[in-house]
C-alpha cells in the first residue's frame, strides 16, 4: 500500500498514543532506504524547479518536541538549495498581530518552482488559540472554514499541498524533554514553557482531531505519521513526499531546437 493511502488521515480521527509507536532503532536497512528515496525527491525537485510553473507546500505541525526540525534536516539533506525554502512561524509579532492571522502566511507561501516547508503554520491559529480559549467555538469553526478557502485558492493557483502531523506518544515526549535536560548541549533547546503546555496534552491532542477532520480534502490531505521512531517517521514523510511528487507528473521543460547542432569550442 502506497504511504499516502495507508497515513492519509481518516474521517474520523482518534490519536492515541499506541498509534504514535512505530519499529525503534537506526539500522542500515532504514539509512539506505531513506537514501534511496532522498536521490529520487531530489531529481524530481529539480524538475519541478526546472518547470517553475508549479509548487509545493509541505505543512509540518505536532506537539512539542515532535521532530518538526529533525524532519527538515533529514528530507532536505540531498536536495539542492536553490528552490527549497523553509519557513518557521513562531508567536506572531505586534506587526503580524494588527492583521488578519493569514497575513503573514500567504506571504510565505511557495513562488513558482519552489518547495516550501512550513515548521508550524496557519493551525496554530486553530490549536493554541482554541486550548487557551482565545477564540470561541464559534470563531474556531469560521476559521476552519477560511482556512480551507485558503488552501483552495493555493491549490487552483498551482500549488500542491502536502500537511503532515507528526504524531508523538506523551512518553516519547517526556523522554526528549528530559534528554534535553540531561544533555547540556541540547539546553537551547528547552523551554519552560513546554512543561506548562504539556499539561495541556489531551486538549492539544483533541484540538488537532478537530482541526485535522475540518480540513483534510483531496486537494489539501492530512497525513498522520506515527513519529516515536525518528528513522521510521523520516522514511514515512520521504514516501509521502515521492509520491506527491511523481502524482504531479513532473517534466522537464521543452528543449530548444536551436541548441540541437550547437558545438561548443
Amino acid at each position: 500500500m502506497k504511504a499516502t493511502a495507508q497515513f492519509r488521515a481518516p474521517s474520523k480521527l482518534k490519536l492515541r498514543d499506541k498509534d504514535a509507536h512505530g519499529p525503534h532503532g537506526r539500522s542500515d536497512k532504514h539509512k539506505a532506504a531513506l537514501d534511496s528515496l532522498l536521490e529520487k525527491i531530489a531529481d524530481l525537485q529539480e524538475m519541478l524547479y526546472a518547470e517553475h510553473k508549479r509548487k509545493v507546500l509541505i505543512v509540518l505541525q505536532g506537539t512539542d518536541t515532535s521532530g518538526k526540525d529533525g524532519t527538515v534536516r533529514a528530507l532536505f539533506s540531498k536536495i539542492s538549495p536553490m528552490g527549497l525554502r523553509a519557513v518557521g512561524f513562531k508567536a506572531p509579532t505586534a506587526i503580524e498581530a494588527a492583521y488578519d492571522y493569514l497575513w503573514r502566511v500567504h506571504r510565505e507561501v511557495p513562488r513558482d518552482g519552489e518547495v516550501t516547508v512550513f515548521n508550524r503554520s496557519h493551525y496554530e491559529d486553530v490549536l493554541i488559540t482554541r486550548v487557551h480559549d482565545m477564540i470561541t467555538v464559534g470563531e474556531c469553526k469560521k476559521r476552519y472554514q477560511q482556512i480551507r478557502d485558503f488552501e483552495r485558492l493555493l491549490t487552483e493557483s498551482g500549488t500542491t499541498i502536502v500537511k503532515i502531523f507528526l504524531h508523538i506518544s506523551k512518553e516519547e515526549q517526556r523522554a526528549r524533554l528530559q534528554e534535553r535536560v540531561d544533555d547540556t548541549s541540547k539546553h537551547w533547546k528547552f523551554d519552560p514553557q513546554d512543561l506548562k503546555e504539556r499539561e495541556y496534552w489531551d486538549e492539544y491532542l483533541r484540538a488537532y482531531e478537530a482541526a485535522i477532520a475540518a480540513t483534510d480534502a483531496d486537494h489539501a490531505p492530512w497525513y498522520v505519521v506515527p513519529a516515536d521512531s525518528k528513522p521510521h517517521r523520516n522514511l514515512i514523510v520521504a514516501e509521502i513526499l515521492l509520491e506527491t511528487l511523481q502524482g504531479m507528473k513532473l517534466k522537464w521543460p521543452p528543449a530548444k531546437p536551436e541548441l540541437a547542432k550547437m558545438k561548443i569550442k
